[in-house]
């Protein structure tokens, strides 16, 4: 598969592997054998339901210590990171950008990022003169107040201003494999455009960054445009294809393939909604 960027994704080593995930959640299992594969510079589409374990992936991907890893492994680099923690999970360069943010009051955005840039970045120097300037940059492109960067991070601020938030994480961070738990839920049409874009100048700034997208609908596949979208059900991935898959699902919902598949959605792969 060629892509713009010019380079012949396929023939590239995987970037991340997850191979027979399960994860249960307070006794309860949720994911039951995921496998993915993302190679350096694709854009993965995971769709699917409420309840279907999109979610639990994106959190168990990341540590949170709410989902139990009961069988599987996860690769970064060929490297399995189930072991590690969040934090050196960060520093490897795994990022999740969060479907419901939370506020931390007292803690100025620009100063949480600043933090967190040092913490991840570590190894890469960058002085206060450099940072400024970045990170202006990376707001007049997702149209942010400069004043944005004084705010307490996440409080007070709009479901749009939120995602945007997510969004500047993502360009300041410069992680190596991106998961984006819906970063379109909640937008209007404009914001959902605004925070595609961050997107696709991030990817293109990082053309080896792999991408995984989990969404609901078709709008932001129209700005974001995927390599491979997926389907998911019953907490495993049942369905894999591209572009045209989008459009099916648009059409027809998911009835249909899951029918196909013979598949009965069942009550137990969901939790709070997830």
């Amino acid at each position: 598969m060629t892509h713009s960027n010019g380079t012949l994704r396929g023939a590239a080593a995987p970037l991340f592997e997850i191979e027979d995930l399960h994860v249960s959640v307070e006794g309860r299992t949720i994911l039951r054998g995921v496998n993915l594969t993302v190679r350096p510079g694709e854009v993965h589409a995971l769709m699917g339901r409420n309840g279907s374990g999109k979610s639990t992936l994106a959190n168990a991907l990341m540590g949170h210590p709410k989902y139990q890893i009961t069988r599987g492994s996860v690769r970064l680099d060929g490297e399995d990171i189930l072991a590690l923690k969040p934090d050196e999970r960060a520093k490897r360069g795994l990022f999740l950008a969060f479907q419901n943010p939370i506020a931390i009051p007292g803690v100025g955005t620009g100063n949480f990022l600043r933090a967190a840039v040092k913490a991840v970045r570590g190894n890469e120097t960058i002085n206060a003169v450099q940072f400024r300037k970045e990170l202006t940059e990376r707001m007049q492109h997702l149209q942010m107040d400069p004043s944005f960067a004084t705010r307490a991070l996440n409080e007070g601020f709009s479901g749009g201003e939120k995602k945007r938030a997510e969004m500047l994480q993502l360009a300041m961070l410069k992680p190596r494999l991106a998961v984006l738990d819906e970063p379109d839920s909640g937008l209007d049409i404009d914001a959902v455009r605004i925070v595609s874009d961050g997107i696709n100048t991030v990817h293109e700034q990082q053309p080896s960054m792999g991408i995984l997208l989990i969404t609901h609908y078709q709008r932001i596949l129209n700005y974001v445009r995927p390599d491979t979208v997926h389907v998911m059900a019953n907490g495993r991935i049942v369905e894999s294809g591209g572009g045209e898959l989008v459009q099916q699902l648009e059409a027809e919902g998911y009835d249909p393939i899951l029918r196909r598949l013979g598949i009965e959605e069942a009550e137990e792969a969901t939790t709070n909604g997830r």
